[in-house]
């Protein structure tokens, strides 16, 4: 079984990593916006420990999904919470697990509805192996290579905790 760092200090490490390079794209005003719902409880520690000033933003994307029909829905969906204007404006996606790639193109997707943004910057606790998009986060607090029949899952809030189980088969539902 592999052995992982707890979300706290992978936290931690993920805030120092960004800071960094926020300052090195001197980027000072940016908006962050959490993937619901572990990439909101992400988002919400590394935005009190990046003191960014605008209000935090989520995405819920189970309606941009390109996979729902086989993963199903969530039966509690909740909305957006998106400022009207995003043009323009430097964006931190945050999600907690980076598997498939699949969530980040469905949050890309609602972001640019929204508007265009002046740029992205992907930050994920854990980037797994095996993606079948090429997406990649910019900024991870832990690359992670699982077998093909194990999975993570951030699970909490209160206390976050990561969680490692057997898949039958490849079908995964994590983005």
């Amino acid at each position: 079984m592999t052995k992982i760092p707890s979300p706290d200090s992978l936290i931690q490490d993920l805030s120092t990593k960004l800071s960094a390079s926020l300052k090195e794209k001197q980027i000072n005003n940016p908006m962050m916006v959490g993937i619901h719902t572990g990439g909101a409880w992400i988002a919400e520690q590394l935005h009190k420990n990046l003191n960014i000033s605008e209000p935090l933003a989520t995405l819920n994307i189970s309606f941009y999904r390109d996979d729902f029909s086989r993963i199903g829905m969530h039966p509690q969906v909740t909305p957006s919470t998106l400022p009207n204007e995003i043009e323009g404006r430097h964006i931190i996606l945050v999600d907690d697990v980076l598997q498939t790639g699949r969530t980040i193109r469905a949050a890309m997707n609602e972001l640019f509805d929204y508007g265009r943004p002046a740029s992205i910057t992907l930050a994920c606790l854990v980037e797994r192996d095996g993606h079948e998009l090429p997406i990649r986060a910019d900024i991870a607090g832990l690359q992670l290579k699982l077998q093909n029949n194990e999975q993570i899952k951030l699970t909490g809030p209160e206390p976050l905790a990561f969680e490692i189980k057997q898949v039958e088969g490849q079908d995964q539902d994590n983005g």
